[in-house]
């Protein structure tokens, strides 16, 4: 008699608890990104590793296509999040394509024009006449390039702009071209690394002039459409936040972003003594967080962490994690995520000037920071 009671009372408990345990099994989410796997995307690969996005109930995956197809895919509402830069979605919405900007990811706009310190360049009038690689005359890079040289009063034929792919450090370090438009978290890395060996020419130092010190244009972040932000506010607010916390851990603790995006990233440098470094610094890190320090007193722990690095493995290997350094100041701000109308404005009149836009748009419809978490 008394075993059929507990039999009875597990079957009662089971029928109460099961149903709140299927409502707590995240639900599987696709999110768009651009580009390929790689360590700039960290406080992605992050948020997903911590577990910050399967506490906020998404079983999140990552998809990479580029960025119109993004901006069509979400649009649509065939899915309901992607990263695209900010020009894609003035686009979007001169295309009435319903999307929306939630998170500013990039504060600063990570394009520039990387050069052989030895000329002596102080602003984008210095380049003219010179041969200025560039990809392509498309995307983020064309866009920034027009607006430096709109800063100086200059056109594109006061250079001699040459496309030349996604090759920079090659055909900088051959002389093909004087100076070269790149991502300024990547390629002037790779290229210093090359003049550091010997393999760059007579070139023994870059310099970069950064697009982000003449104007404030607005670059990747996360959209979603305007059907989920209307109808989902709490799912785009989960998001959103679950993606903060990645990119705050990145911030805060860079070693630690570097060994979750590993299993996200494949070829990522990671052999058994620099996972160890990482371990330990990660480690020690999150104790030093624990004190809450000052955003000061977490970079310079940074680069005094990287100076031990150095110490103990060569620069290649440590490419990937100085990209990671790098991009931080990008991402950083007083209040992560935020959009402002100035930055919008300024991008809207690049694609006006470069006629890939033939009116304004209202720019009021196509971001918003509601979405934001809440100011500590």
């Amino acid at each position: 008699m008394f075993f059929r009671r507990i039999v009875m009372l597990l079957i009662v408990l089971t029928m109460l608890i099961s149903p709140g345990m299927a409502q707590a099994q995240p639900e599987p989410h696709t999110l768009l990104m651009t580009f390929i796997p790689n360590i700039q995307f960290a406080p992605m690969y992050a948020a997903i590793g911590a577990g910050y996005f399967a506490d906020a109930g998404i079983d999140l995956s990552l998809e990479y296509l580029n960025e119109p197809d993004v901006v069509d895919l979400v649009a649509s509402g065939q899915y309901q999040f992607g990263v695209v830069s900010g020009e894609q979605i003035i686009l979007a919405a001169a295309g009435n394509r319903p999307v929306i900007y939630v998170y500013e990811w990039f504060q600063q706009y990570p394009v520039g024009v990387v050069y052989d310190a030895a000329l002596g360049i102080e602003s984008a009038s210095d380049l003219a006449g010179l041969r200025v690689g560039i990809a392509g005359r498309f995307g983020a890079s064309y866009s920034g390039f027009t607006t430096l040289l709109e800063s100086a009063e200059m056109v594109e034929t006061d250079v001699q702009l040459e496309e030349i792919g996604f090759a920079a450090p090659e055909v900088f370090c051959v002389g093909a071209v004087d100076a070269s438009v790149i991502y300024v978290n990547n390629e002037p890395l790779q290229i210093r690394n090359r003049a550091a060996n010997g393999d760059c020419g007579e070139v023994a130092d870059v310099d970069v002039l950064y697009v982000s010190d003449v104007v404030d244009l607005v670059a990747n972040g996360i959209i979603t459409n305007q059907d989920t932000a209307a109808n989902q506010p709490q799912f785009v607010r989960d998001f959103v936040a679950a993606y903060d916390m990645g990119l705050r851990l990145t911030i805060q603790n860079p070693a630690r972003a570097y060994l979750l995006s590993a299993p996200f990233v494949e070829g990522l440098p990671l052999d058994d003594a620099l996972r160890d470094a990482l371990e330990t610094q990660a480690t020690e890190q999150e104790a030093f967080l624990a004190n809450n320090p000052s955003a000061e007193a977490i970079a310079a722990e940074h680069l005094a962490f990287r100076e031990i690095l150095g110490m103990n493995f060569d620069d290649e290997t440590l490419l990937q994690f100085d990209v990671l350094l790098a991009s931080i100041p990008l991402w950083s701000a007083e209040r992560l995520g935020y959009s402002d109308l100035e930055s919008w404005e300024n991008m809207q009149t690049t694609l006006l000037n470069l006629e890939l836009l033939s009116e304004p748009v209202d720019l009021s419809t196509i971001y918003t920071n509601e979405f934001l978490p809440d100011e500590e």
